[in-house]
């Protein structure tokens, strides 16, 4: 069996973790949600009505008001529940067929009646989604994106591959090919129908990943006789297609409604796109286990469907006026275990991976309810540099934050967050496709790039799995793996043209890869990637141990030291979080807890 220093951390002999130091807050003011006690009615009733309902709509039902909701209906009860909303003069909405709902606008008394509906399988928020690019003190360096991943020398840029920027909109300018970006959609109800990005982040995430960097300044690499130019600010895959879908507006705000039309749509029109991933650098708090969850069912069917999705882990990863780290800030469609879910890493400007530290803000896991492993890795995303919209908000309210081109102009900005994260791993994503696409004019499946990211991944000293997933992004790596793999291998056989070293030099100093995949809440060693599992089929939801059978190797439980704990109840330290239905969810003091919280304070193994 493989052991790895850093997996090796997360055993304990003691047969249980040492007691959390918790410091409990509540999401008000923060997230802007409390759980509050349903309005007097019958206990078997109340019960029955709140089942139905995520913990946001929970209070409306009992502090009364109105809210914007997904309702979804039992198989073929859809037209009639809808139908009788609008005999109440209520609007129908948008319909979502993909998660087999439809939207509206409804008030309390509404919410008790669909909630007594039979009809009715789950009535969820219509959540606001917001992104999750932050505005940062931190000064620039001189060392690009690319050097520090070590993309710089590769010849691949993403060519042949098509990817979804769900987010802000784009600027098209001259640090965007306009036959690259010309597709444009916008779900938020504008008339435009030419790119455009009026608050910025969009341009920004599409800049990650594939600007070209024209008007960046450059720097000389190479020798006189092969001296060539790099681009401070170039995308990671500058040849690859840009698709932008507006879902936030110039506040950088949107409706988890429209994220799950885009999806829809891309899904729907992927293969007359060639559309391969799809980026979600936004989200909005857990409200609901990620199996009834709207925004996770609409990820999860894109998932199933071939497209590889990577989002944001959030940035709530500390207490906004203390400063202290907190676990289970994870946010949605993070949760969703087939996204490829990503926390940020500060490189320090640095090749170097020996002064690499994980930001306060960049979320940890883990997921609310579900209690699921996340992030699955970690990616630069403090202080990148950009694309700027020079029209848009951001660019507008924060000119301390323009940096400058060639020319002495300002048309860069610089942003941190897991929303930068996430595009440096779609950018990583788009240059392991087409690495496979040139050999085999194939591409590899969506479960199939999240296991080679977390195998080769380069564990960060010091932080635990709920911080780092299996560690930090190592580009070249799963490039190079990538392109061992050969697809035409039947299942249950090996599936590499060669054996990977296991290992990537960086700077002089070797560093082992992780080579282990954190498969739901467990740790899957040894050598299950250098095979053509069943897992790495598109068709398997990630974590479903079913398809493994005796073939895995398991490793302790990764957060859970006693899976035969897991059956009944999830457990952090010697508190109970909830169980695995999602039926209960207590921090702290397991009889008084009503409100929604986190847990402050470090973990202990």
């Amino acid at each position: 069996m493989f052991s790895s220093p850093f997996f090796g951390s997360l055993r304990s002999s003691s047969g249980r973790h040492r007691a959390l130091a918790l410091v409990v807050a509540t999401f008000v003011g923060w997230f802007g949600v409390v759980a509050q006690p349903l309005a007097r009615k019958g206990a078997d009733k109340k019960d029955k009505v709140e089942s139905k309902l995520d913990r946001q709509l929970q209070r409306t039902l009992g502090d009364g008001g109105s809210a914007r909701v997904i309702i979804r209906a039992r198989q073929g009860k859809l037209a009639a529940v809808k139908e009788r909303l609008q005999n109440k003069a209520r609007g129908k909405g948008v319909d979502l067929p993909s998660v087999g709902a439809f939207t509206a606008d409804v008030d309390a008394a509404d919410l008790a009646a669909l909630a007594s509906d039979p009809d009715v399988e789950r009535i969820s928020s219509d959540a606001p989604v917001r992104s999750f690019g932050s505005i940062t003190d931190a000064a620039g360096g001189s060392d690009t994106l690319l050097e520090i991943l070590g993309t710089d020398d590769m010849a691949a840029d993403g060519d042949h591959v098509g990817i979804a920027v769900i987010d802000s909109g784009l600027d098209n300018d001259e640090d965007f090919e306009h036959s690259r970006t010309d597709k444009f959609w916008d779900f938020i109800g504008n008339s435009d129908d030419h790119p455009f990005d009026d608050y910025g982040h969009g341009t920004h995430v599409s800049g990650v990943v594939t600007g070209t960097g024209k008007r960046s300044p450059v720097k000389l690499r190479g020798n006189s006789k092969k001296e060539r130019k790099l681009s401070y600010y170039r995308g990671i895959a500058p040849r690859a297609r840009i698709y932008s879908f507006k879902v936030l507006d110039a506040s950088g705000a949107g409706y988890t409604s429209a994220v799950i039309k885009a999806l829809e749509f891309i899904t729907a029109n992927k293969d007359r796109l060639k559309i391969q991933i799809v980026n979600l650098s936004l989200g909005h708090p857990v409200l609901e286990p990620a199996g009834t969850d709207p925004l996770v069912l609409a990820v999860e069917a894109a998932s199933r469907e071939g497209l590889i999705v990577v989002a944001s882990a959030g940035n709530y990863g500390r207490h906004p006026e203390t400063g202290e780290i907190g676990y289970a800030g994870i946010t949605s469609p993070g949760n969703a275990p087939s996204a490829i879910t990503v926390g940020a890493y500060d490189t320090h400007d640095t090749i170097s991976r020996e002064d690499d530290s994980i930001p306060g803000y960049s979320s940890r896991g883990p997921t609310w309810y579900d209690g699921l492993a996340k992030p699955d890795l970690v990616a630069p995303g403090h202080a990148i540099v950009s694309s700027a919209a020079p029209g848009s908000a951001l660019f507008r309210d924060y000119p301390q934050r323009r940096v400058l081109d060639k020319d002495g102009k300002p048309n860069y900005f610089r942003l941190s967050g897991t929303s930068m994260a996430a595009a440096v791993t779609t950018g990583t994503i788009a240059l392991m496709l087409e690495q496979q696409y040139g050999i085999s004019h194939e591409y590899l499946s969506p479960n199939a790039v999240k296991a080679l990211l977390q195998f080769t991944a380069l564990p960060i000293p010091g932080y635990d799995v709920l911080t780092q997933g299996s560690g930090a992004l190592n580009a070249t790596a799963a490039i190079e793996m990538a392109g061992l793999i050969d697809l035409s291998a039947p299942a249950g056989t090996s599936w590499l043209r060669n054996s990977p070293s296991g290992q990537t030099t960086i700077g002089g100093i070797t560093y082992p890869w992780a080579q282990a995949i954190v498969w739901g809440n467990a740790i899957v060693w040894g050598n299950t990637i250098q095979t053509n599992q069943p897992a790495w089929s598109q068709a398997i939801v990630w974590g479903n141990a079913i398809v493994w059978g005796n073939a895995i190797v398991w490793g302790n439980n990764v957060v859970w030291e006693n899976p035969g704990v897991w059956a009944n109840a999830i457990v952090w330290g010697n508190h109970a979080i909830g169980t695995t239905d999602g039926s209960a969810i207590v921090w702290g003091n397991t009889d008084s807890l009503t409100a929604d919280t986190i847990v402050w304070g470090n973990l202990q193994q």
